[in-house]
């Protein structure tokens, strides 16, 4: 899941740039992050919580 999780968000930030250079939509980054930067984190959080692999390295120590 960890390599599809970044994988993902790469593809979802870059189709969201696009669109804005392109002027499909407008989005103000600045304000947008400074909103809901918390989600970021959550996000993350999940990404690394469902990660393969680290029940096993838990495991084995």
């Amino acid at each position: 899941m960890r390599g599809n999780f970044g994988a993902i968000a790469l593809i979802v930030v870059g189709v969201v740039a696009l669109a804005v250079n392109l002027g499909i939509v407008d989005i103000d980054f600045a304000r947008l992050l400074g909103i809901w930067w918390p989600l970021l984190l959550i996000a993350l959080g999940v990404g690394v919580f469902l990660a393969p692999g680290t029940d096993q390295r838990r495991k084995s120590d």
